[in-house]
């Protein structure tokens, strides 16, 4: 896989949690440990990089390869901290579905990729007598590394991120809406995970896909790894807070379980356990949102009590193990005036996790 990591393209050399070791929870993960393990769920990245000031992008979460606005899927919204400038949450919360592709990016390029993205459908075939379409577009501020002002995404950009979507492996780090985010004091960007319930309690799959770009001290898998590395230099490579004032975070969360809008809710309201674990500040300025939906497309139920806490469970390992994918496949990246956000030191995590 490759990203961009200072204006250069250049191939992963970084691993993923799972690959350190880290075992989060006691359930397994899917084939490919991505939001992709659910259905037909699909993820593709627009990564745009000029020069020595943009570095943001687009990622794209499509429920399905077909047409979402005919093929709705049920959703719900939850709001942890709501110092954001997500677009589309109330019609999703009033009527609990999702009628188009999740579009993440940079906070001043919201406006412009939901105008896209809607230009982009109504062009569509199918579309001719459509007269209302509701956009979902989530976003982090990426400002510190990226010229924000600049507002660089357009159409060519959100309908690269739309073709490329592919149900499969999923690029990870300093890619799409991740190529500009900071998280817990080092480069964030985009990371995933999914966990798969066994046979006796349904065999529901629940995927998590995050955009990373929060304060806090890191902690994995119970360490507190930012503390070390801060005791060890002095200080965590902490830059400045952002225009937000702590960051924030985006949280797509998947499932073929046969949840109605209340059932989703709940189970976005559990990833915000994931995320506290990882050392998440949860600050004043920080825009925290976790959107669910379920690919199941019969009747809702509510599946039993112990099927649910199941549920519930999955989703916060997954979302744990979604951030250090965020930060552990995440490149260091210099951008807007000479800014530089370091990448986490693989080797030295890897001697802190096994010497504690």
């Amino acid at each position: 896989m490759f990203a961009q990591s200072d204006g250069q393209s250049v191939e992963y050399p970084r691993p993923r949690a799972s690959d350190l070791g880290i075992r989060i929870g006691g359930l397994s993960s899917g084939e490919w440990n991505a939001i992709t393990d659910v259905g037909d769920v699909r993820v593709g990245h627009t990564t745009v990089v000029h020069g020595d000031s943009i570095r943001t992008g687009v990622t794209a979460i499509l429920p399905h390869g077909g047409n979402v606005f005919r093929d709705r899927v049920r959703a719900a919204l939850v709001v942890g901290n709501g110092f954001g400038k997500l677009i589309g949450g109330t019609q999703l919360s009033e009527l609990g579905e999702l009628e188009t592709p999740l579009l993440l990016t940079g906070t001043l390029n919201v406006w412009r990729v939901a105008d896209a993205l809607v230009d982009t459908l109504l062009a569509s075939p199918g579309f001719e007598s459509v007269r209302s379409i509701n956009p979902v577009i989530g976003e982090t501020n990426d400002g510190w590394l990226s010229d924000i002002r600049a507002r660089p995404i357009g159409a060519a950009e959100v309908r690269e991120a739309l073709r490329s979507a592919v149900h499969g492996p999923v690029e990870e780090g300093s890619v799409g809406a991740g190529t500009g985010t900071r998280a817990l004091g080092w480069k964030g960007g985009i990371g995933t995970s999914s966990r798969v319930l066994p046979d006796e309690l349904g065999g529901f799959t629940v995927g998590v896909l995050v955009q990373s770009n929060f304060g806090g001290s890191l902690v994995v898998a119970g360490i507190p790894v930012g503390r070390i590395l801060r005791d060890e230099v002095g200080e965590e490579p902490r830059e400045p807070a952002d225009a937000a004032g702590g960051g924030s975070i985006m949280i797509i969360i998947a499932t073929d379980a046969p949840l109605d809008h209340r059932g989703l809710e709940r189970l976005g309201m559990r990833s915000f356990g994931g995320l506290a674990r990882t050392g998440a500040a949860l600050s004043h300025g920080s825009g925290d949102y976790a959107i669910a939906f379920t690919t199941d497309g019969d009747r809702p139920m509510t599946p039993g009590g112990r099927t649910l806490t199941a549920v519930f469970g999955a989703v916060q390992a997954a979302t744990e193990e979604a951030i250090l994918n965020s930060m552990f496949r995440a490149t260091t990246v210099t951008g807007f005036r000479g800014r530089r956000s370091e990448a986490i030191p693989i080797d030295r995590l890897r001697e802190i996790l096994e010497t504690r």
